[in-house]
């Protein structure tokens, strides 16, 4: 009798533990972001002498404000006319994909629309790197390089694709230090774990993660 109480109790917890998981991933929705505020913040230089690599966040929540505009300064469109990015891409091959990971799930940037696509209901940023602090910081920046959109041999891509991440990852750490924010970028990350975790294509690298918070104490 007792046997069966604790199967009955195994089951119902699993059917729950589905039933959270289905309406999680229904709850998935794209996240329309708002407009960037380019006339705030500090300026350049002000900004260049407060940046710095931080590895202690607080598990406050960014608004959607922040988020916005950091996203935007990463690889945002500021040329609409043609589609060109606030960070150089090596023939403007724009290979770089940022993948942003936060507690409610995976999402895409969409640069073009200035939205973020959800990819999937799940809260990976353990898996970011291999200090605790990405699962403090409450969003965290994978940077993906598309090869398929890159000419050359692979030494030419997983050079054009490392330059290119370098130039969004200083972008994001020049407006963490005009907003206050907290950041350092990681290469100590598991990127074939974390590549199939993603499902990313065989044409996709993970080249670095950065995570971004307020700072912690």
């Amino acid at each position: 009798m007792n046997g069966n109480k604790i199967l009955i109790s195994i089951a119902a917890l699993l059917i729950f533990l589905g039933a959270n998981s289905i309406a999680f991933a229904e709850e998935l929705r794209p996240i329309e972001l708002l407009s960037p505020q380019i006339e705030e913040g500090k300026s350049l230089t002000q900004a260049l002498k407060k940046r710095q690599s931080a590895r202690e966040f607080s598990e406050k929540e960014l608004p959607l404000e922040i988020i916005s505009d950091l996203l935007w300064a990463a690889s945002g469109v500021n040329r609409p006319d043609s589609g060109k990015r606030t960070a150089p891409t090596a023939k403007n091959s724009q290979e770089i994909d940022i993948y942003v990971a936060m507690k409610k799930g995976l999402y895409l940037y969409n640069a073009g629309k200035h939205i973020l696509d959800p990819v999937m209901a799940k809260d990976i940023r353990e898996f970011t790197g291999l200090q605790s602090f990405t699962q403090t910081a409450p969003l965290n920046l994978i940077y993906v390089a598309d090869f398929s959109k890159i000419d050359g041999n692979d030494e030419d891509k997983v050079s054009s694709s490392a330059i290119d991440t370098g130039f969004m990852s200083q972008n994001v750490y020049l407006f963490c230090a005009s907003e206050g924010l907290a950041t350092v970028v990681l290469g100590w990350v598991d990127k074939s774990s974390l590549a199939k975790i993603m499902n990313l294509k065989d044409d996709q690298r993970v080249i670095l993660t950065q995570p971004i918070g307020y700072p912690g104490r």
